[in-house]
């Protein structure tokens, strides 16, 4: 196993993997696909002390473990639901845009970056695919899903840049000691998936106040191992609470 990779200037090397964007006509021929990050993701890695950098798409083993070995950390973002075939459901579910290549890396990179014990912060997609590579399901149709009598849902989609709901954090967690111990705090929400069986080893850490719906989930006994079902890279600048995972984070980097 290779050591740390952190940057001469004290950076740690932060890998990111990228959103697959399906290839466009342009003028009459059709581009290449585009493999990219979000910038607000990398700001905010910038920001808390990291240096991101982005992993290409790839399904050659040998490539993920070598990007295990060069990165302090890793952090994966939203994008495409995970396939359900992962975790054994076929058929009747509400998935929608599989993406097979970002698939194809995430659930090796999960699973290796875990046996390294290396800091992994995930948001949506993120968390769900990482319940997910290491044994959990997903639950594919979130605004079906039943509430507590005389509840309701909370807004869970498409909302990024407003924070729309709060979220009771466990207490004595990681996810509680990056939010300074807050038992209640405010987050944005984007996603129609949530986790539904956890994985093994792993523990609910925070849930939406009303209708329980799964928001973060960890790994306990891992170095620093979160995923988040809200976007944090789109409020961090706003929320002390967002910003407060970016620098545990990296400062577990």
């Amino acid at each position: 196993m290779a050591g740390h990779a952190t940057t001469s200037f004290g950076r740690p090397l932060i890998g990111v993997t990228p959103r697959w964007v399906a290839p466009v006509e342009y003028l009459g021929e059709t581009l290449a696909p585009n493999e990219a990050v979000a910038d607000n993701f990398l700001d905010a890695i910038i920001a808390a002390g990291g240096m991101p950098v982005m992993l290409p798409l790839t399904s050659d083993k040998e490539l993920i473990r070598h990007y295990v070995d060069l990165c302090d950390g890793f952090s994966i973002p939203g994008g495409q639901d995970p396939d359900p075939k992962l975790w054994g459901e076929v058929g009747n579910t509400t998935a929608e845009e599989p993406c097979p290549r970002r698939d194809a890396l995430e659930v090796p990179l999960v699973r290796m970056v875990a046996e390294a014990d290396k800091p992994l912060f995930a948001t949506c997609r993120g968390v769900q695919i990482m319940n997910v590579a290491l044994g959990g399901t997903l639950c594919t149709d979130v605004p079906n899903l039943p509430t507590p009598e005389g509840t309701t849902h909370w807004r869970h989609v498409s909302s990024l840049v407003d924070v729309v709901h709060p979220v009771e954090v466990v207490p004595d967690t990681l996810l509680s000691r990056c939010v300074d111990g807050a038992s209640m705090i405010q987050v944005n929400s984007a996603h129609h998936c949530c986790v539904s069986r956890i994985c093994e080893g792993g523990l609910l850490s925070a849930r939406s106040a009303v209708d329980h719906v799964p928001e973060a989930i960890e790994i306990p006994g891992k170095h620093f191992f979160l995923g988040v079902q809200w976007h944090p890279e789109y409020t961090w600048r706003k929320l002390d609470t967002d910003f407060g995972l970016w620098k545990a984070f990296v400062a577990a980097c």
